[in-house]
C-alpha cells in the first residue's frame, strides 16, 4: 500500500484518537486501550513499510501520549496534588530529558566562562558582583569569616526576600523561553557567569573551602532549581521553533503546558533553598564540617534524585504497566 493511501485509510481513526488524548473528556479506559493497541500496529506497519516518514514521528508522539493517558486513567491517585509530583512531573521532565540536558551544559559552559573571564581579567569579579560585595567580602575574609554577608538582616526578611527574588529568576527565564529559548540562554548566561566569578573569587583569595561549605548549603538546591528552569524555557522554545506535525499554535500550547507544569515542580526547592539560606547558611561557619556537607550532600541528592533518576523510575513502571494492558 503506498504511504499516501495508508495515511488517507486511517487519518479519520487517528485524529478521533488524538481528540480522546488531548481532549478534556477521556473516554472509556477500555475503549483507549483499545484505540492504543490499534495505535500501536499502525505504527508498526508504518516503521515496516515507511521507515524514513514523519507518519512514525507522528504516530510515535500519539502512541507516547496514549501511553501516558492510559496509566492516568486506570491507575490516578485520588489525590490529584499526589499525582502531580508522583507522575506527571516525572512524566514530563522524561519525556523532555534532553532539555535538562541541554541546559546543564549551557550553564556549565556559562559557569565556565566566567571563571576563564575573572582569570584573565582581573577587574571582572568587580564588574560581576559590584565593587560593594567584593570590598564587604574581602573584609569579611579579613575578619576570618568570608560568607558573613549572609548574616546581615534577620532569619525570616531574608528567607522571604531571597525566596522571592529566586522565584522571579525561575518564572522570568521560562516566560522569556519565547523568544525561541534565547531569552532564556541569556538568563542562564547571566547566573552562569556570575556563579564562576564568584567561586573564582573565593578561590583566588584562598578561601575557597569555607565558601563552598557555606554558600552551598543553600546553593545546591537554588542553581540546580534553576538549570531545571532553563530546561523549562528551553522546552518552551523548542515548542515554537520545531513543532513537528503540529501546527505551531498547538505545539506552543503544548510547550507552554508542560513546562509550566516543570516551572511549578521547581518551587518548593526554591522556597526550601531560600529558608535554608536565611536560617542555616548564616551559621554555616559554626558547624562542624560533617554537618554542612552533610546538609549540601542531601539537598543536592534530592533534588538530583527527583530530576534525573526518579523519572526513569516512573517511565521503567508505566512501561510495565503497559505490558499488561
Amino acid at each position: 500500500m503506498r504511504e499516501v493511501a495508508f495515511i488517507k485509510q486511517n487519518k479519520e481513526k487517528w485524529l478521533n484518537f488524538e481528540k480522546a488524548i488531548f481532549g478534556k473528556k477521556l473516554k472509556n479506559p477500555d475503549e483507549l486501550a483499545s484505540l492504543y493497541i490499534q495505535l500501536v500496529n499502525d505504527l508498526s506497519y508504518a516503521q515496516t513499510y515507511y521507515p524514513k516518514s514523519k507518519t512514525i514521528l507522528y504516530l510515535n508522539n500519539l502512541a507516547a501520549k496514549a501511553f501516558q493517558k492510559i496509566y492516568k486513567t486506570k491507575r490516578e491517585d485520588t489525590n490529584r496534588f499526589v499525582h502531580f509530583w508522583k507522575v506527571e512531573v516525572p512524566l514530563i521532565v522524561y519525556e523532555h530529558r534532553r532539555y535538562v540536558l541541554y541546559a546543564f551544559i549551557l550553564f556549565l559552559t556559562f559557569v565556565a566562562i566566567g571563571v576563564l573571564s575573572a582569570v584573565y581579567d582581573d577587574s571582572f569579579v568587580r564588574l560581576i558582583l559590584g565593587d560593594g560585595y567584593v570590598n564587604d567580602t574581602l573584609e569579611n575574609i579579613e575578619a576570618g569569616d568570608p560568607v558573613a554577608v549572609y548574616k546581615s538582616g534577620s532569619d525570616w526578611g531574608s528567607s522571604i526576600g531571597i525566596t522571592f527574588n529566586n522565584l522571579r529568576v525561575g518564572i522570568t527565564s521560562f516566560v522569556l523561553g519565547i523568544f525561541g529559548g534565547l531569552g532564556t540562554a541569556y538568563v542562564m548566561l547571566e547566573n552562569g557567569i556570575m556563579v564562576g566569578a564568584f567561586q573564582y573569587f573565593f578561590y583566588q583569595e584562598d578561601v575557597l573551602w569555607e565558601s563552598v561549605r557555606g554558600i552551598w548549603i543553600h546553593g545546591s538546591m537554588e542553581i540546580f532549581a534553576i538549570v531545571i528552569e532553563g530546561a523549562a524555557g528551553l522546552m518552551l522554545g523548542a515548542s515554537i521553533l520545531f513543532p513537528k506535525t503540529y501546527s505551531r499554535m498547538i505545539s506552543l500550547k503544548i510547550g507552554v503546558k508542560n513546562g509550566l507544569k516543570i516551572l511549578i515542580s521547581t518551587f518548593p526547592f526554591t522556597i526550601a533553598a531560600g529558608f535554608l539560606e536565611g536560617y542555616v547558611t548564616r551559621y554555616s561557619n559554626t558547624m562542624p564540617n560533617w554537618l554542612s556537607v552533610g546538609i549540601i550532600l542531601f539537598t543536592l541528592s534530592l533534588i538530583t534524585f527527583y530530576y534525573l533518576v526518579y523519572p526513569f523510575i516512573v517511565n521503567r513502571k508505566i512501561k510495565k504497566a503497559y505490558a499488561t494492558l
